[in-house]
This record gives C-alpha cells, structure tokens and sequence, in this order.
C-alpha cells in the first residue's frame, strides 16, 4: 500500500465556467486555469502521482503546452489512472475536502463523486469528497479562490 497527498488552489474570476469533480456547477464565478481548472481533480492527480512517486501534475501536463488547453481535467485523471496502473498499481481509495465560502456543494457532492469512481476504476464508496468553508479567513475566506486537499491509497495490482 502507498498513500500520496494532493493540493490545489486556483483565483476565482467571473464568465468562467466552474467545474468541480468533471460537474459544472451553477456559479457566478469559474476558476482560472490553462485547463478547465477542476482543482478537485488536479488534487486527486497530485495524490496520485505522490503515491506512485511519479512527480507532479505539472511535470505529466506542463502548463502553457497548447494541447491541454482548456483540457477536462477528468482527462487528465484518466491518463494519470493509466500511467499508475502501467507501474502495476490500482486505485484503493481517494479522499477529498473542498474548501470554498460558496456555492453550497452538498447536492453535487454524490455526482462528483460518481463521477470520480469512473474514472479510478474504484467502487463510489471509495471516493470521499468533502466540503467546507475557511471560515471567512484568508483568499478562500473572501471568496478569490477555492482549495483542495486530497489523499490517496494505492496498491499492487
């Protein structure tokens, strides 16, 4: 068994499209990102590659490369799925906390994680994703950007 960490965090900005765990969900604002920004997928990529020790998003998806450019990062989870398993590994369990002052992400959380298990090739019962606030405290507190934790569990096949 290995487990891996992940983090994320983007600035929100308004005429984006904000996209959580592959769900578009009703917002003013999106975040900012060369691909669709899903930092609850970029998290759950970081977690995986540590798990693997197989670097970071970035070193497997280079930012500013045109053909990730506005890229589902559901696709990019994909690729990293198969990257794992190519090292012999499988997906056991991801957990996640998104941390945003707003919107309210309680009825997207099952499609998200729906959608998640998908894509890890896991049970639904193995993907947790949390929501919470900052507490009105630094730039998730005043709502310029949202974070994400996540922490996987991987194995040999």
């Amino acid at each position: 068994m290995r487990v891996g960490i992940g983090y994320d965090c983007h600035r929100l900005a308004p005429e984006r499209k904000l996209v959580l765990g592959g769900i578009n969900i009703p917002f003013d604002k999106g975040l900012i990102g060369w691909s669709d920004a899903d930092i609850l997928c970029h998290a759950a990529i970081d977690s995986l590659l540590g798990a693997a020790a197989m670097g970071d998003i970035g070193t497997h998806f280079p930012p500013g490369d045109p053909s990730y450019k506005d890229i589902s990062s559901l696709s990019l989870l994909e690729e990293v799925v198969r990257k794992i398993k190519s090292k012999g590994y499988r997906v056991v369990n991801i957990d996640s906390t998104i941390i945003a002052e707003q919107p309210r992400l309680l009825e997207y959380i099952d499609q998200m994680r729906q959608k998640l298990a998908g894509v890890l090739e896991v049970d639904i019962s193995n993907v947790s994703i949390k929501a919470s606030t900052a507490n009105l405290l630094g730039f998730v507190g005043r709502e310029e950007g949202m974070a994400v934790w996540a922490v996987s569990c991987i194995t040999t096949e």
